[in-house]
């Protein structure tokens, strides 16, 4: 936007150059000598002299045509949009054919002042006159496209209630861009003084959060910006921008950082094909950790600033695609932010129709897997101003924003709002937990999968924290996920999570014990599934049975028994024969994989060994297992 305001004033001026040539609207000599003096301070670039000595002009001749259109045009380089606006609307009205451009020009400075009404008007009366360039008409209708949804907006406001988050959080400095862990335990944000940017955290105590602190010597620098930051869900990964730093590739790059213990460890950049020569900032990651959106300005984009994305492979990050036209314009979007859903999609764009400057958008990801054509968070969430930097917490139901266009502390502050059900997420909930060793309770450092059964593709894999042995990782509703947890000298841990359905935002917590590999310890393996009456191995199982091949394949000299069980609907009988089955299908399973069958054995045990009562139908469901247990070492 600042480019093409930069090359409309440039051909403004030479056209006012053109007009002094000509006979002025003015025959007052004071007027004329100022105005004269003004055009020699805007050739040396000094326009607040060149403002000062326009005004002069228009107050010695307030029909001064001429100097009202020159200065609304460097009050409008300048950013100063209202008394541009007037100063338009003089030379309008002085002679409303004095110069088509002054109806484009008064417009483009009425809309950041709401006026959109008027502005419409103008644009309208703009495109009347023929011979306007390619480019003014590609311009006015896209103004006219933000006047005609902003007038609809106003008339159909959404909820909007920011509540600032209090002197704990915000300062007389600029506070912006904050980010929460999945639990909301943690908010880390970017806190600028004396134009040097450091990020800040705050953990929640109860419902409260505590007064913000300094979040590391090792991420923050003294001499260089860090900013624009995206936690991953679990807060062990900051991704961030860093600039002007001398391992950088460009003048601002992709860092990430790794949480060790109560610190961080040392930052390094992300690298090449992600960061480039050009400007690589504003990370969003996935809730899987596998997917990194961000902003560049390099080739290939569709205009200035655009959202790209990257994906993690076995190589590294892969070459960056672009987020395409359903996403980007030919203007500028920025601020991504992918929610832990992994198909909510907010950013911000002054291309696609809004209020005037950035407004926020949403969009959705479609069934054939693309993103959809974003939609506006609407009015009063957006305004006639910009708005940028928005991130929600995993469960959808509240957004964080920074402002400095309402009552704060000074600068840019920190606020949050419910956001409007139409424009929410998916349903999220989460899983947390800690891996302990049985026997000693010391925390274990173990490798973390969560599958998506239908699919059987990984959603989440990491490790849990080798200090706490925590770990933490965003489900989104409507499938069935299965959890594995292992560790070298260890059974592993299986866990079902079956979220089709589900309605609330439930967490779960988990006190996960790992027993090490001993003879008489056993695994219950709860992602194993039969249909109703039946022996045949599910689908859905197939994760399950790989682990189990995996975990035979690490330990050559292990041995098992495979267990079959049921509830005690039915006969005596028919259950032993079905629990006996349904053991042997695991087993055959095995030994298709290369499991040596002299390592395995199968049994089933019916009706006999519940490990619940059979008085519910989720006690029953319990008792309907398939487990494994060491028979030898």
């Amino acid at each position: 936007m600042q480019k093409l305001y930069a090359v409309l004033f440039l051909l403004l001026i030479a056209s006012f150059a053109c007009a002094q040539e000509k006979r002025y609207s003015t025959s007052n000599q004071e007027a004329i000598k100022n105005f004269s003096l003004a055009n020699e301070s805007i050739d040396e670039h000094l326009y607040d002299e060149a403002i000062a000595l326009l005004q002069k002009a228009v107050d010695a001749d307030s029909k001064f045509i001429e100097a009202h259109a020159l200065l609304g045009d460097v009050l409008r380089m300048r950013r100063m949009f209202k008394p541009a606006a007037e100063q338009f609307n003089q030379a309008i009205a002085l002679n409303p054919e004095y110069n088509k451009g002054l109806y484009l020009k008064v417009a483009d400075c009425e809309i950041p002042n709401a006026m959109y009404e008027p502005a419409l008007r103008h644009l309208e009366k703009y495109l009347t006159y023929t011979n306007n360039t390619p480019q003014n008409i590609a311009y006015a209708q896209k103004l006219i496209a933000d006047c005609k949804f902003s007038i609809q907006a106003i008339a159909h406001p959404v909820a909007f209630t920011p509540v600032n988050m209090g002197a704990d959080i915000n300062t007389a400095d600029d506070e912006y861009l904050p980010v929460a862990t999945a639990d909301e335990a943690e908010l880390i944000f970017t806190r600028k003084i004396n134009n040097n940017e450091d990020f800040y955290k705050s953990d929640k105590v109860g419902n409260k959060w505590q007064k913000a602190t300094y979040l590391s010597d090792v991420i923050n620098t003294p001499m260089y910006n860090e900013g624009a930051q995206s936690i991953s869900q679990d807060g062990k990964y900051l991704f961030f921008t860093g600039c002007n730093r001398p391992d950088g590739l460009g003048r601002c790059d992709i860092y990430i950082a790794q949480k060790k213990g109560n610190d961080w460890a040392k930052p390094f950049s992300i690298g090449a094909p992600l960061n480039t020569s050009g400007w690589e900032a504003q990370p969003s990651i996935s809730a899987d950790g596998r997917t990194l959106y961000f902003v560049s300005n390099r080739k290939g984009g569709y205009g200035g600033y655009d959202i790209w994305l990257s994906h993690l492979t076995e190589k590294g990050w892969s070459e960056p695609e672009n987020m395409g036209p359903n996403v980007n314009t030919q203007y500028d979007e920025q601020s991504p932010f992918v929610h832990p859903d992994d198909s909510t999609f907010y950013f911000c764009s002054n291309g696609w129709p809004g209020l005037g400057g950035k407004d926020l958008f949403v969009s959705r990801l479609g069934k054939d897997g693309k993103w959809q054509k974003p939609e506006n968070l609407g009015y009063p969430i957006n305004s006639s101003g910009d708005e940028n930097g928005l991130t929600l917490t995993a469960n959808g139901s509240y957004a964080f924003f920074a402002s400095n266009n309402l009552k704060g502390f000074g600068g840019y502050d920190i606020y949050t709002f419910e956001m409007p059900e139409s424009v929410r997420p998916k349903v999220v909930t989460y899983v947390k937990g800690t891996v302990q060793d049985k026997k000693t309770k010391a925390p274990l450092e173990a490798a973390v999968e969560i599958i998506d059964l239908q699919k059987n593709t990984p959603v989440y894999q990491d490790y849990s924290s080798e200090d706490a042995g925590e770990f933490l990782a965003t489900l989104p509703t409507g499938k069935n996920y299965g959890l594995n947890i292992s560790r070298e000298g260890y059974l592993f841990y299986s866990d079902n999570f079956s979220l089709i359905g589900l309605i609330n935002k439930k967490a779960f917590n988990l006190s996960v014990l790992l027993s090490p590999i001993e003879v008489g310890n056993k695994v219950i393996l709860k992602n194993i599934f039969f249909d109703t009456n039946k022996f045949d191995l599910k689908p859905e199982s197939k994760a399950e049975l790989q682990k189990l091949v995996e975990f035979m394949q690490l330990n050559p000299t292990v041995k098992i028994e495979v267990s079959g069980f049921t509830d005690n609907v039915g006969t005596h009988e028919a259950n032993q024969t079905l629990s006996e089955k349904r053991a042997g299908a695991v087993y055959q399973y095995l030994v298709v994989a290369k499991v040596n069958s002299t390592r395995l054995v199968y049994k089933g045990y019916g009706e006999g060994q519940p490990i619940a009562p059979n008085t519910t139908d989720e006690n029953r469901a319990l008792n309907r297992r398939t487990e494994f247990m060491i028979i030898a070492k």
